[in-house]
């Protein structure tokens, strides 16, 4: 089986003590690309430095709405040199994780949205995936996905919508991120939605260290649990694990330009 893990978060402190050993899992399990994603200013630097040292990683950058209130004005202007300083590295796959998130009520949607528009512009302008956080913004997501219209698309991360959602996002160029979430057997809704989307709009994801599935509860998210998350989505969709990973590993490929 050979996997790619589109979403991770391998640089944050929860791998601190054992990285290399999550790798190695990893590794043995099949799990052959990961992409590790920025999220705030301050860990641009350790990611690059870790995907730099690590064959298998890819990094994107990125300003993530959850923490709205750690970015200044000036860190949009630093992504915008980070990324054209970086521009054609080919550890350098995407601008993310960026997005919208109506969920937690405390974040400014205005704010949000300023931060969301001036990212997918970044994105277009370098002509790189967008990798999105959406979470109870499907409307407003859209709605400016339509208006800007990214030429190279992304991956509408942990996607929770609804069927007629994921078929505007694939209509706009964009992968479905599938994790943990749909593993639960109390996610009805999501697991029918999952079970009819088709196979080519799909990329398997863990988010790790967070959004663990089903088999592992209330412990720390891993990439080395993907053949597992596949497995059960696999099952979910009445084919086979290999199946699954084979088509979501071709539509990582071709979405980030790998061979």
């Amino acid at each position: 089986m050979h996997l790619i893990d589109t979403h991770t978060h391998l640089d944050f402190p929860d791998f601190d003590a054992d990285r290399t050993a999550v790798l190695a899992r990893s590794r043995a399990q099949g799990v052959e690309k990961l992409v590790v994603l920025g999220v705030y200013q301050a860990n641009w630097q350790r990611l690059w430095d870790l995907v730099q040292a690590e064959d298998d990683l890819y990094a994107a950058f990125g300003l993530h709405p959850v923490y709205l209130d750690q970015h200044q004005p000036a860190h949009l202007h630093e992504l915008h040199d980070w990324l054209q300083r970086l521009a054609g590295q080919p550890k350098l796959c995407a601008v993310g994780e960026f997005g919208l998130d109506y969920f937690l009520e405390q974040l400014d949607r205005s704010q949000q949205q300023q931060l969301f528009e001036a990212q997918l512009r970044l994105a277009m302008e370098l002509e790189l995936p967008a990798l999105l956080h959406v979470r109870r913004a499907h409307a407003a997501t859209i709605a400016t996905l339509k208006r800007l219209k990214p030429a190279r698309g992304g991956i509408i991360h942990a996607f929770s919508g609804s069927l007629e959602e994921a078929r505007e996002y694939i209509k706009l160029g964009f992968k479905l991120g599938l994790g943990g979430a749909p593993t639960w057997p109390q996610a009805l809704r999501l697991r029918k939605v999952v079970a009819q989307l088709p196979l080519e709009a799909l990329v398997l994801e863990t988010d790790s260290p967070d959004m663990a599935p089903a088999m592992y509860p209330n412990q720390r998210n891993s990439p080395e649990y993907l053949p597992a998350i596949c497995a059960a989505l696999a099952e979910l969709r009445g084919i086979s694990p290999d199946e699954l990973a084979e088509a979501s590993s071709q539509n990582a490929r071709t979405l980030f330009g790998w061979p």
